[in-house]
């Protein structure tokens, strides 16, 4: 008697459907995902050729120094905490109905007093920003 061994052929794998599958499924993900917008602060950025406008009595003038010092309606704030920024806001704004927060910050300014400024607003209940900016001469 003879035995013969047969040989035992290697599996083979086949990997380009498996490519062509998730190639469809990575196009089906990239057309059906849906971006969601983030919540923040809603600003109007002027433009910087208009010519200048006149001080108008709803607005509260918010300057930030390059030193970090932050005035409000051209007098210094003692604390630079975003709490303290909001209490003076509203003490600046006293009656009047939804004040505009005109912000003239420094070029030398540091981002974060800024966005300090903007948080304080936010807090506030005063979500009309502006940027005050110096037209090129």
């Amino acid at each position: 008697m003879k035995f013969q061994r047969q040989g035992r052929e290697e599996p083979e794998i086949n990997l380009i459907p498996m490519i062509d599958v998730l190639l469809v499924i990575i196009i089906f993900l990239m057309l059906t995902t849906t971006y969601s917008k983030f919540a923040g602060l809603e600003i109007n950025l002027p433009t910087a050729d208009a010519s200048q406008q006149n001080e108008q009595p709803n607005e509260i003038d918010v300057a930030v120094t390059a030193s970090g010092q932050i005035l409000i309606n051209k007098s210094p704030l003692p604390g630079g905490e975003v709490a303290a920024i909001s209490d003076a806001l509203r003490r600046a704004a006293g009656g009047r109905a939804d004040p505009v927060i005109v912000i003239n910050a420094d070029a030398k300014a540091t981002h974060q007093r800024v966005v300090d400024v903007m948080q304080a607003a936010q807090a506030a209940g005063y979500p009309h920003i502006s940027f005050a900016t110096q037209t090129t001469q």
